[in-house]
């Protein structure tokens, strides 16, 4: 699908022709949430949109201190789409952040950041292009009850899919055609409830500039995925960030709701966020070697290598919650043992089947939605690349399940694995970052670190469980 337009001037002319009324400025925050400001059409010229719009940058969790506070919005006018959701004419624009005091992009935009890395590449000498292929795994309830108090902490989500629901009254009685636990992968109607909706969302996606392959019913009971075709880094995060969006959006007004959390089930598969990469140069993939294993070069071998060398401080970026790791356990398509392997999707780096260079590239299979994508992907290359030049071999490859492999064995063999906790990744990323820069700051590095032991390890680590109740209460 691509662009809409080109620059200022098509900017205006489209804004025109589709009777826009509002413009809506959107930038990202390191959790990956979408902010957003809308200005009235009347007050955007062609120099707020150069020179940036004014913000306040201490009221975003973790950025500017109050007393500097003043920041920028650089808005990206190829970026821009027209909102199909709201009931005025809106045109969205994505944003980069713009650093008044310092009088640079700020160092902890993650879209900033991203073009950082992109740049770094460039400099390197080692490609001139890096694309990368986001797979966004979802789940789609009908109810969702939360309630987190000092002295109960419960919650509940429902599907009409969800094999508890067997036994419900309903109006027009109970069809019972379920997809069961680990039975969702691609059943038809009546068994598969959201055709509609998913062909809704493909739709919308499409409106929105997205290029859309297909949609399906995932192995979870209520649980989907649209296939999107990849883009480049910036544009690949961009399109995540409208895909959650829509997504969301869809679900809400059908009177469900949607979520990317990891593992919202007990018992089922989780959501991930399955991200296919590649460098270019010169217009030619530099991952595809024919007949090497799997058509892999050596440059896409030690990239491999440099994600799996850095792996436990780059799962801060790319599993970057508390319940991300309650997905990375073996029996779930969720692999945590860090070696590659041909089509196995038990190991934590695949590589895909494809016939000749343009569709060679690797897929890192234990990133998800959590992650904000420009930090994510951006920390993936710059390991990457760190393994590139310092020739880092991957353990493998290994083409036997994975999931059957026993501890005892993985131990005896030194098989790295990822941690097993969001603790456990901010530890390493704590003693492991000096591949991340200059790209990523130490300020930057360092703010995420604090705030997600803040706002997700020591909360989550001070809660009592229903489980341990269950476990430990007679004790």
């Amino acid at each position: 699908m691509g662009k809409f337009v080109n620059n200022t001037e098509e900017f205006f002319k489209y804004c025109e022709e589709n009777e826009v009324k509002f413009v809506d400025l959107r930038f990202t925050d390191m959790k990956g949430m979408w902010h957003h400001l809308t200005y009235m059409l009347s007050a955007v010229n062609e120099d707020n949109l150069t020179n940036g719009m004014p913000f306040d940058g201490s009221s975003v969790d973790a950025w500017q201190p109050i007393n500097k506070s003043d920041m920028l919005l650089k808005p990206d006018v190829e970026t821009a789409f027209l909102d199909p959701f709201t009931a005025d004419s809106t045109i969205i624009l994505f944003c980069d952040v713009y650093d008044i005091y310092k009088g640079e992009l700020y160092e902890k935009c993650p879209r900033s950041i991203a073009k950082k890395a992109l740049k770094h590449l460039s400099d390197s000498g080692l490609g001139d292009a890096a694309y990368f292929g986001p797979e966004n795994e979802f789940f789609v309830f009908d109810d969702v009850k939360i309630k987190d108090e000092i002295n109960e902490s419960h919650y509940r989500v429902d599907s009409d899919e969800g094999c508890w629901s067997d036994d419900e009254e309903y109006e027009t009685g109970n069809m019972a055609h379920r997809p069961r636990t680990k039975g969702g992968y691609f059943p038809v109607q009546p068994t598969d409830s959201m055709v509609d909706l998913r062909a809704e969302m493909m739709q919308i996606l499409e409106q929105v500039g997205l290029t859309v392959v297909l949609g399906h019913h995932e192995v979870a009971q209520a649980q989907g995925e649209i296939g999107i075709v990849f883009g480049d880094l910036i544009e690949a995060a961009d399109n995540v960030q409208k895909y959650k969006y829509v997504c969301k959006m869809v679900a809400h007004l059908n009177g469900k709701t949607c979520t990317f959390m990891p593992k919202p089930l007990y018992g089922d598969n989780g959501n991930g966020m399955h991200v296919h990469q590649s460098i270019w140069k010169d217009g030619r993939n530099l991952f595809y070697k024919e007949g090497e294993y799997a058509n892999l070069s050596e440059m896409a071998r030690h990239y491999i290598g440099g994600i799996f060398k850095h792996a436990r401080a780059v799962a801060a970026f790319t599993n970057a919650s508390t319940n991300s790791y309650k997905r990375l356990i073996p029996g779930f398509e969720a692999p945590s043992i860090l070696t590659y392997s041909s089509q196995n999707r038990s190991a934590s780096c695949r590589i895909p089947y494809g016939a000749g260079e343009k569709a060679t590239r690797i897929e890192m299979r234990f990133p998800d939605s959590t992650a904000c994508p420009y930090l994510a992907f951006a920390a993936m290359m710059m390991a990457g690349l760190d393994g590139i030049k310092n020739k880092y071999e991957p353990i493998g490859p290994m083409d036997d399940d994975l999931f059957e492999l026993p501890l005892d064995e993985i131990r005896e063999r030194k098989i790295p694995q990822m941690p097993h906790t969001l603790r456990g990744s901010l530890e390493a990323l704590i003693r492991d970052n000096d591949f991340l820069q200059p790209v990523f700051s130490k300020d930057m590095i360092d703010t995420y670190q604090h705030y997600k032991f803040e706002t997700q390890v020591w909360p989550d680590e001070a809660r009592p469980t229903a489980f341990e109740f269950k476990s430990t209460f007679s004790c």
